[in-house]
C-alpha cells in the first residue's frame, strides 16, 4: 500500500480542516448542500462526457490499484536480483528455475518467455521491449486522464458562484438589501472553494502522484530490459551492476561491493 502518499493526503485534510477552525470555529459555516452539488456532481458529468460513462469504473481502478496499492520501490533492489539471477545462470543454473528467483512480474515475465526456448533471443528482446513500451503508454494515458479531471472542479465551482450571484441580485431589493449582500455573497463564493479543493487538494495531487509511479515504473522496465540481455549472455555479476547503475543518479545506484 502507498503509505507516504496517503500519509501526505490525510496531512493535506488535516492542515485544510484546521485551517478552516483557525478562520471560522463553527466548521458548518463552511457547508452548503447545493454547493456541494453543484461541483460533485458537475465533475461527475463533466467526466462521463469526456470519458465515456461505461469507463468511469476504471477511473476508479486506477486510483486503487495504481495510488493506494502502488508504492515506490527501490530500483537498486531490482538491480541486486538480477545480479543474483545472473550469477545463478553463470553457475549453470536452468532456467525454468531461474524464473522463480525473479521479484518483479515483468522480469519473471521476461525470464519466462527466454525460458520456453521458442523465440530467438534478438525476438525475445524485440517482444519485451514492445511490451515495456506499450505499457507505459497506458500507464501514462491512465495518470492522463486522472489529472486531466482536476480543471473540472474549479470550472464548476465558477458556475456555482455565477449561479448564486445571479439569484442574489434577482432577489436584492427592500429595506433589507444590505443585510442580504454579506451572507449571500459567502454561499455563493462556497462553491467556489469547494472547486479549488477537491481539484488542488486531491485531484491534481493524485494525479502528479501517479505521473511519478509510471516514470519510475518505466525505468524500472528498461532496466529489465538491459538486464534480460545479461541474463541471456550470463554475464559477470559486477558488469551488470555497473552497467544498470546508469539508469539511476549516483545516489540511488547500487553499492555492488557490499550487495
Amino acid at each position: 500500500m502507498n503509505i507516504i502518499s496517503i500519509i501526505g493526503l490525510l496531512l493535506s485534510t488535516g492542515v485544510l480542516v484546521a485551517g478552516l477552525r483557525m478562520a471560522n470555529p463553527d466548521l458548518m459555516l463552511f457547508f452548503d448542500g447545493p454547493s456541494l452539488f453543484i461541483v460533485i456532481g458537475g465533475t461527475f458529468a463533466a467526466t462521463s462526457v469526456a470519458f465515456q460513462l461505461t469507463k468511469i469504473g476504471n477511473l476508479f481502478k486506477i486510483f486503487f490499484s495504481q495510488f493506494l496499492k502502488g508504492k515506490s520501490k527501490k530500483q537498486s533492489d531490482l538491480i541486486k536480483n538480477i545480479m543474483s539471477i545472473c550469477e545463478a545462470a553463470r553457475n549453470g543454473e536452468a532456467l525454468d528455475s531461474l524464473v522463480g528467483k525473479a521479484d518483479d512480474p515483468f522480469l519473471k515475465e521476461a525470464i519466462q518467455l527466454y525460458a520456453d526456448g521458442i523465440l530467438e533471443k534478438e525476438k525475445v528482446i524485440d517482444i519485451l521491449t514492445h511490451r515495456a513500451n506499450q505499457m507505459g503508454v497506458l500507464r501514462f494515458e491512465d495518470t492522463r486522464k486522472i489529472k486531466s479531471l482536476g480543471k473540472f472542479p474549479p470550472a464548476f465551482g465558477m458556475m456555482g458562484t455565477t449561479i448564486g450571484m445571479i439569484v442574489l441580485l434577482a432577489n436584492l431589493g427592500g429595506e433589507d438589501a444590505m443585510k442580504m449582500i454579506g451572507p449571500a455573497m459567502g454561499v455563493c463564493l462556497i462553491t467556489t472553494l469547494y472547486g479549488v479543493i477537491i481539484a488542488n487538494l486531491f485531484v491534481i495531487p493524485i494525479g502528479e502522484n501517479l505521473e511519478v509511479l509510471s516514470r519510475e515504473s518505466q525505468i524500472r522496465n528498461e532496466i529489465i530490459l538491459e538486464g534480460i540481455k545479461h541474463i541471456m549472455e550470463k554475464s559477470n555479476p559486477i558488469l551488470v551492476a555497473e552497467d544498470l547503475n546508469s539508469f539511476l543518479l549516483p545516489k540511488d545506484r547500487l553499492d555492488w561491493k557490499n550487495a
